[in-house]
């Protein structure tokens, strides 16, 4: 009849407007790439610009051909044809049988964020082709495993399974521990085995520095504009994956918005003003320190990522305010462990990934789960306890959630870099290490050399002739400056 006919017409609208706005949030999160190479650019010194920006490129690259080829398939693959837990898909490979492009689309921008996280950490000493194996690694296997017993409604702990885990399963709404963990703990467990930057924490003769030697960035201003691209993507990550639900998409998506601005910049005035009272606490000197307000804001951006749809927003502005100080709390034990991390991505990714998914199980209220998952059965922690039970279900679960991304990718990664490592793969020589990765992998420096002292670079160019000659490229000089 007309009215059947009518209705039909008016769901075919509905899901062309939902495909056209899911390819637009991919679009925009996908856009995040370049807020991370400006970022990763503008915290490293100049003769190592090239080189970082390349390597968020190949992240992109090898994200989609990874993701095209096996990374969609072990995530999402089959999700739709059967209702039995599974821990890894095992169909539709290279995009076959019927896959939703815009539902692809979306997924392989997420796969990408979350490998590009680790390009920051290991900035300045990582070798070319080890940085290409685990991206790809990265995207192909280890995340789409993490996607899958996650998101897709076939995992373990997935909150969309038949029969949930703990009768909810693990509630990340957007990503805190599928993307952000999942980069964040890669990078930790990579700069363990590769270790800090020439002159970091150590001089030329291996012995520890009475205080670390600060490596700055050469341009603050690439720094702020990747961030405020990076504030700008999010509204493409948390709303955006509010289009993933069906049902009352615009309402969630305007929570998700809110939430995700409010919880940044709660976390970058806390760790702003935090940071402030200390320095003038130990120097006497008050100073607002930029990069601490930069990495706060992306430290709460993370944090509320999880629960970003669940949480009123109350609650948001105290996950972000905890964002805060627990970035801070972390990029210090950091150092003084002397691990080296040069642009702060695991402070802001692993740090506040953790915690993004523990504040969910504490803080998602009755209505909101209600409106997103559609069960207000089990909620957050504090709320249980204001209806009068302890039930601790929803937190037991995301802490089962975090157990198992940072489980699954020490067990997986960690080998495989000191393989790398053993390999002689993983880390730059130090000769190349001091010239710059522009000079030693692209042929020049990019961004000029006025910083690199003539005799390193006629070192290099000379152990290169004899390499072209066929002769011994062992050194003869120990390098010994930490900073050229």
């Amino acid at each position: 009849c007309i009215s059947d006919s009518l209705e039909a017409g008016q769901r075919a609208n509905a899901d062309d407007v939902r495909t056209w706005f899911l390819v637009v949030a991919a679009a925009l999160v996908f856009f995040m790439q370049s807020g991370f190479a400006m970022l990763c650019a503008g915290s490293v010194r100049i003769k190592n610009v090239g080189n970082t920006m390349l390597k968020n490129l190949l992240d992109a690259c090898g994200a989609a051909l990874g993701f095209f080829t096996v990374g969609y398939a072990f995530a999402f693959g089959g999700q739709d044809s059967t209702d039995q837990t599974t821990f890894i898909g095992t169909t539709q490979f290279f995009m076959r049988n019927d896959v939703d492009f815009s539902f692809w689309l979306f997924q392989f921008a997420f796969a990408a964020t979350s490998a590009t996280i680790v390009a920051g950490t290991l900035a300045e000493r990582c070798q070319m082709a080890a940085y290409l194996s685990y991206s790809v690694i990265l995207t192909g296997f280890v995340y789409p495993v993490v996607a899958h017993s996650i998101w897709s409604s076939n995992g373990f702990l997935s909150a969309s399974n038949s029969q949930p885990f703990m009768g909810i399963g693990m509630v990340d709404f957007a990503g805190s521990g599928v993307v952000h963990m999942t980069g964040g703990a890669t990078a930790v467990f990579a700069t363990m085995i590769l270790g800090p930057r020439k002159g970091r924490f150590y001089d030329a003769r291996g012995n520890p520095l009475p205080k670390p030697k600060p490596f700055p960035g050469h341009s603050v201003a690439l720094q702020m504009l990747g961030t405020f691209i990076l504030w700008f993507g999010w509204y493409g990550f948390n709303p955006g994956s509010a289009l993933l639900l069906g049902t009352n998409t615009g309402a969630i998506a305007a929570v998700c918005a809110v939430n995700t601005t409010i919880s940044a910049a709660a976390a970058g005035m806390t760790a702003l003003f935090t940071n402030l009272f200390i320095e003038e606490r130990t120097t006497g000197e008050a100073k607002f320190d930029i990069l601490t307000l930069m990495n706060g804001c992306l430290s709460g951006l993370v944090g509320i990522t999880a629960g970003c749809a669940t949480m009123e927003p109350w609650a948001a502005f105290l996950v972000g305010i905890i964002a805060g100080w627990l970035y801070l709390a972390t990029s210090h034990f950091l150092i003084r462990i002397r691990l080296d991390d040069a642009v702060d991505a695991i402070p802001v990714h692993l740090t506040s990934g953790i915690w993004g998914c523990l504040s969910t199980g504490l803080f998602s209220s009755p209505r909101r789960m209600l409106d997103s998952y559609g069960t207000d059965l089990h909620v957050g922690w504090f709320y249980s306890l204001s209806r009068g039970s302890f039930d601790a279900a929803l937190l037991t679960a995301q802490i089962c959630g975090v157990c198992f991304i940072i489980g699954w990718v020490f067990i997986l990664m960690f080998p495989f870099f000191i393989w790398l490592n053993y390999q002689g793969w993983f880390r730059a020589d130090s000769l190349e290490e001091l010239v710059g990765l522009d000079i030693s992998y692209h042929g020049g420096a990019i961004g000029g050399n006025d910083e690199i002292k003539s005799e390193y670079v006629d070192a290099y160019n000379r152990r290169k002739d004899r390499k072209r000659g066929g002769g011994d490229t062992t050194p003869t000089t120990t390098y010994d400056d930490p900073d050229p």
